[in-house]
């Protein structure tokens, strides 16, 4: 069987790709590497400097604009690891020390840590920890 060598990029339709690039570059620290503004929609891809993990914005302006609903069929979330507890935690506090940004606590669970969150279009997020 052939294999796979983990997570290249994911990409998310969003309302607003200027709110959305700001949020995302400035809550995880992911950098710009390229856009293109075409007639049918907008493309920002940005990159974790340390991992190189990339995430695609785009935005269809001439589309339907409707909420984010992880109960349709789709997506329905997506999670971030951490390496640690202690990251984990700080994560958590960086969230409280934002205000703006809807989460839960630390959960555990019988496979992992997890605070779940939402980005500017209520799309389901995770900071998630494996067990050691």
């Amino acid at each position: 069987m052939p294999d796979i060598t983990g997570a290249h990029h994911a990409a998310l339709t969003v309302t607003d790709l200027d709110r959305s690039l700001a949020w995302y570059t400035e809550l995880l620290g992911l950098v710009e590497l390229f856009g293109d503004d075409a007639d049918e929609g907008r493309l920002r891809v940005l990159a974790h400097p340390d991992s190189g993990w990339i995430l695609g914005l785009r935005e269809y302006p001439k589309k339907p604009n409707d909420s984010f609903d992880e109960f349709r069929t789709g997506l329905d979330h997506f999670a971030f690891g951490v390496p640690d507890r202690a990251a984990l935690a700080a994560w958590e506090e960086e969230l409280k020390r934002r205000g703006d940004i809807t989460f839960t606590p630390i959960v555990d669970t019988p496979i992992g840590s997890v605070i779940v969150f939402r980005d500017p279009d209520n799309i389901q997020l995770e900071f998630w920890l494996s067990p050691s």
